[in-house]
């Protein structure tokens, strides 16, 4: 890529960044479409985000941030307006400055899981869908299903308060929605969700009873360490329909470019340029 003076820089901050995938997207975009931008990894600890995140935006050519584990909570009381999504998620994966200075955040993980759900096929409104963790990217699928209809959702996480908090925020925003919580138990639930970090590495455990998904349920990780993780080549062995972490990364893409005033493609051309490396 030609970086200049002029280039702009799009911040992906997390901790750690190992298993970065963005960077192999938008950059191969951006050198295809002869766009003056790049996404650059930095490895933020928490203990030093808050002042790191204000501080990238003192830089006049960083025109985002992209936002990833562990940062994607903690980021809703740092920006100073945030969108109504990111509100109901209790997470925030995408901050902006605002014309008036002042920083901006929303929340596309979930909006992207969605996307590709219906791409391939399957149709969420009247389904049960159960979402297994609730951390920035569990609380954010688990807010776009319910705006996509879904008539029962599950939510469950190890730590109770954080599923109990999600659970009250989707009840005050979608009331005719059931919602519950407390178990991680597959069984008769149309669409299934793995929203934890479990499939990282390679002796991790299953996030749930693989033994209890229908067949005939869509399934769906988010973990993006490899082409797929150990739990989706069981349940796709049974045969679901399966979808891999990295679909929903390119579906929300397209949404951050236009997020970031930057000119937008398809999830599709995307994968044609993509350096994805495992």
């Amino acid at each position: 890529m030609n970086i200049n003076g002029s280039t702009k820089v799009i911040a992906h901050i997390g901790y750690p960044t190992q298993t970065f995938k963005s960077p192999m997207i938008y950059n191969p975009y951006f050198e295809a479409a002869g766009i003056n931008a790049l996404v650059v990894p930095f490895s933020s600890q928490a203990t030093v985000y808050p002042e790191f995140l204000r501080s990238i935006f003192s830089c006049g050519n960083v025109i985002g941030a992209l936002i990833t584990m562990p940062h994607k909570v903690t980021t809703i009381g740092l920006v100073e307006r945030l969108s109504p999504t990111a509100q109901i998620a209790g997470s925030c994966n995408a901050v902006r400055l605002g014309a008036d200075g002042k920083l901006e955040g929303d929340m596309f993980d979930g909006e992207g899981f969605v996307r590709s759900v219906r791409r391939k096929g399957f149709t969420p409104q009247g389904k049960a869908a159960l979402v297994v963790g609730c951390g920035g990217v569990g609380c954010a699928i688990a807010a776009s299903l319910a705006e996509a209809g879904v008539a029962r959702l599950a939510v469950c996480d190890l730590n109770a308060a954080s599923a109990e908090a999600l659970a009250g925020r989707l009840k005050n925003h979608y009331p005719d929605l059931i919602v519950e919580t407390g178990s991680n138990d597959p069984d008769g639930f149309d669409l299934v969700v793995n929203a934890t970090p479990l499939g990282m590495y390679e002796h991790d455990p299953m996030p749930m009873n693989v033994a209890r998904i229908s067949p005939q349920a869509y399934v769906g990780d988010v973990v993006l360490q490899g082409e797929t993780t150990a739990f989706l080549a069981a349940v796709k062995a049974k045969g679901c329909t399966v979808q891999v972490g990295t679909d929903m990364l390119f579906e929300q893409i397209p949404v951050y470019l236009e997020y970031f005033g930057l000119p937008t493609t398809t999830a599709e051309h995307l994968r044609q340029v993509a350096k994805i490396q495992y």
